[in-house]
């Protein structure tokens, strides 16, 4: 049988190129006694026993469960993945949250610290104070004390004077 519909084909060559040869096909009119069957038409289709039936939806079942596992494996893997990573990102937020409460920890004791050692300065600085108002307070007794006595002893010397 023939497989050209064309009585006549006509094939030119054009410029040769550097990426290869160009040619040109001329159809002729179509043969008057070509058959209309085209060469890449499928083939007729045989008539599927039951059993080849059969075997083609089970195949076709194993192919779809086969995906199916394999798309229901993918999420799988996805979700635990996803799951990883919410790990990871909490264990790091827990991580920040304790560094950070460390940090103001030692801030604050450090801050307690200072202030503490502020206080017993002052607290010592007071009693310096104290210390030196009680000495000016005590000379200050003492010689109105003494200048009480030295009045005294003139008064009982002129007590003693006049009795004498």
């Amino acid at each position: 049988s023939s497989y050209s519909l064309f009585s006549d084909i006509q094939v030119k060559e054009l410029d040769k190129r550097a990426s290869g040869q160009a040619f040109e096909v001329i159809l002729g009119s179509p043969a008057p006694d070509a058959k209309a069957e085209f060469p890449l038409s499928p083939p007729p289709k045989k008539d599927l026993s039951l059993e080849e039936i059969q075997r083609k939806l089970e195949a076709a079942e194993e192919r779809r469960k086969s995906h199916e596992a394999e798309v229901l494996k993918h999420l799988a893997e996805k979700r635990e993945h996803e799951k990883e990573v919410l790990q990871k990102a909490l264990e790091e937020s827990n991580n920040f949250s304790k560094m950070a409460e460390e940090k103001l920890n030692q801030k604050m004791e450090a801050n307690k610290e200072k202030r503490s050692a502020i206080m017993a300065a002052m607290n010592e600085k007071f009693k310096e104070k104290d210390k030196k108002l009680e000495e000016v307070r005590k000379n200050k007794e003492n010689k109105e004390s003494a200048a009480l006595s030295l009045s005294d002893i003139s008064c009982l010397l002129d007590l003693v004077g006049t009795h004498v």
